[in-house]
């Protein structure tokens, strides 16, 4: 079986897949709600909220509450929204603090404008960019949901959405209907050496462009691995997402040579001209 074949988005729309039994399983399972709640307060130091202040903050994808457990630990009131009655249901049995909206994020998210202070959301983004329904556009999704997402922000305010891309295509798919949608921001990759620790964060700036966080475990960044893919009006292009840079590139060269030094091989040191492709000689 391929690994997108073990894609929950791929077997059934998550209202389907999130049935009673798995939304059970899925909340009981003691991996699953440690990753979540690492995940959570890693998406909650990206909006960099303001200290020792209690935000009103949006959950999408919310799902059985994991995520806002966390939200409550650190003091802050939230509202969830999910298309998955099952999970919400987990959620008001686990008697999460939060307020529950039974909703799909992909016709808009139903709120009046500039109502919440920030928002994160746990692996839930990429299932717009499936079409469940021959009704259903991805690219019309994805907008609808960023444009009223992007209203019912403060301004200046932050989103955060930890992701799990398929490809480069489904990364420009989302990036660029946020950037429609009004949107500035980026692509913050944690770990972006670690194909098992590797983790993707959409981070999106409401009105007010700010500095684009350093993914963890980024000090190989100025040896050409990136950790950032910054966005404002033009569109990027969301290279090597399997943590490969191009066979002979500068990142690829950088890459290699570091491999090297930690099996402890002489190598050259890097210089500006590490890299460049040379002019040919005649």
């Amino acid at each position: 079986m391929s690994s997108s074949c073990r894609r929950p988005e791929h077997m059934a729309p998550p209202e389907v897949f999130y049935n009673e039994e798995e939304a059970k399983k899925y909340s009981q399972n003691s991996r699953i709600i440690e990753i979540q709640s690492q995940m959570s307060e890693r998406a909650v130091e990206l909006l960099s909220l303001p200290d020792e202040q209690p935000c009103f903050l949006l959950d999408v994808g919310c799902g059985s509450g994991l995520s806002g457990d966390y939200l409550t630990e650190e003091g802050h009131y939230w509202v969830g929204v999910d298309i998955s009655p099952a999970m919400l249901d987990v959620a008001l049995e686990r008697e999460v603090e939060g307020g529950l909206v039974l909703a799909d994020m992909g016709e808009g998210v139903p709120f009046r404008p500039g109502t919440f202070d920030g928002c994160i959301s746990i692996s839930a983004l990429q299932w717009l960019c499936n079409a469940d329904k021959k009704s259903h556009s991805p690219p019309k999704r994805l907008y609808a949901f960023f444009s009223s997402l992007y209203s019912c922000l403060t301004r200046g305010a932050r989103a955060v959405f930890q992701i799990y891309p398929e490809n480069s295509e489904q990364l420009e798919l989302i990036t660029g209907q946020a950037m429609r949608a009004g949107f500035t921001g980026g692509v913050v990759v944690d770990y972006p050496n670690s194909t098992k620790a590797k983790k993707f964060f959409l981070c999106l700036f409401a009105g007010v462009s700010g500095m684009l966080p350093k993914g963890l475990g980024s000090e190989t960044v100025e040896r050409g691995v990136s950790s950032q893919a910054q966005f404002t009006t033009q569109r990027s292009r969301f290279k090597s997402m399997r943590g490969r840079s191009v066979k002979k590139s500068k990142d690829w060269i950088m890459e290699k040579k570091e491999r090297r030094r930690r099996q402890g091989r002489e190598v050259r040191a890097d210089t500006k001209y590490t890299g460049r492709h040379r002019r040919p000689h005649f």
